[in-house]
């Protein structure tokens, strides 16, 4: 069985979310390539986008939310993740179970009763017209006396498929959190997809992988029982001992192939989607990227793994290495950080690229 170090394992991954070459798809192309971007924040899939696609404007993205091909809502891991419409429909029954199990505890359910009640009614009040998350609970307190509106709607948001409708997430517009159902929204119901055909698009943009891998993305379990059934997959070894899936035509580069410095956004799915991430960053360097508040930084990669993160305001991108990059690696982050802070910043904007130690001053 062939064996497939950390290295290979980072360039086969970069070559799928193509982080190695940009590619010429579309936008919506891209996002369901991707399985999905995660998104509970509105604007880092625009940078998630805009490092992987050759030509991207912000628009482009504006525009698939207004006319309803992408939509926002909880997904895979419990969390917000941008999808297309057919990916919405297919994919969200999939995971209700891992929400479910986040979000609907023993302790919720105790106060509000009964949540699958809760839920229809939540689902009579959002399939007449879009509501805040304070509308939600209030309309649904009104019937439910004695119950915290806070509760209520949590249990909405957890039980239904509930997206978030523009203007939220548009660039340049934003706007309040508005929920409707995903089938009023889109007009269609939902049909879960076949769980194989999944964990092979997973495979096609994240592979090679352990089931633990699928499982880390997912938040799904018991998933090996699934695979072991799956016919036509490639079995391999990563450097550890572990069993890697594959599918067989999927690209698998030379581990020296160059791999150029790119940008990622907050909450990049290459940097959450392995149970194992020594792929993509090494094991000293998880604490500055995966903080203890939840939040995962804008990143960016030199030569295949991350090493560094950076954050943008008012037309300047503050870039922090997790060591002192060389000359020539200084001048592709500083080239590369223009670039995005012109993606970033309004148009005429004058743009910079500083530098600053983790926790120290910038230069």
């Amino acid at each position: 069985m062939a064996v497939m170090s950390d290295r290979a394992l980072g360039r086969a991954t970069l070559h799928r979310q193509h982080l190695l070459e940009p590619a010429g798809l579309t936008a919506l192309e891209m996002v369901e390539h991707l399985v999905g971007m995660q998104a509970q924040a509105p604007w880092p899939p625009y940078v998630g986008l805009w490092t992987r696609l050759r030509t991207f404007d912000h628009k482009d993205l504006a525009r698939l939310l207004e006319d309803r091909s992408v939509v926002r809502l909880l997904m895979f891991r419990g969390t917000v993740h941008l999808v297309s419409a057919a990916d919405c429909l297919a994919l969200r029954p999939l995971v209700q179970r891992v929400i479910d199990r986040m979000y609907v505890t023993a302790k919720l359910t105790a106060a509000v009763g009964d949540p699958d009640a809760v839920a229809d009614r939540g689902r009579r009040l959002l399939d007449e017209k879009a509501l805040t998350p304070k509308e939600i609970g209030d309309a649904l307190a009104e019937h439910l006396p004695g119950v915290l509106p806070r509760q209520l709607g949590d249990v909405v948001r957890a039980r239904l498929p509930l997206v978030q409708v523009p203007p939220r997430a548009v660039w340049g517009v934003g706007g309040a959190t508005r929920y409707a159902t995903a089938e009023s929204w889109l007009g269609a119901p939902l049909q879960a997809a076949e769980l194989p055909a999944v964990i092979r698009r997973y495979l096609a943009a994240f592979g090679p992988a352990t089931v633990a891998d699928v499982q880390a993305w997912s938040g799904l379990t018991r998933l090996r029982e699934i695979t072991d059934a799956m016919p036509g997959l490639l079995r391999l070894r990563d450097e550890h001992g572990g069993e890697l899936l594959d599918l067989p035509d999927a690209p698998r580069p030379d581990p020296d192939v160059p791999a150029p410095v790119r940008f990622l956004p907050d909450f990049d799915n290459v940097v959450l989607s392995h149970a194992r991430r020594a792929r993509i960053i090494r094991d000293e360097h998880r604490p500055h990227l995966f903080l203890r508040n939840g939040i995962v930084p804008g990143s960016f990669l030199v030569d295949g793994l991350v090493e560094g993160t950076w954050r943008a305001d008012d037309g300047t991108v503050t870039v922090r290495p997790f060591n002192p990059p060389s000359d020539r690696v200084r001048e592709q982050l500083t080239e590369a950080g223009e670039q995005l802070a012109r993606f970033l910043a309004p148009p005429g904007t004058a743009v910079a690229v500083r530098f600053a130690d983790h926790g120290q001053g910038v230069s």
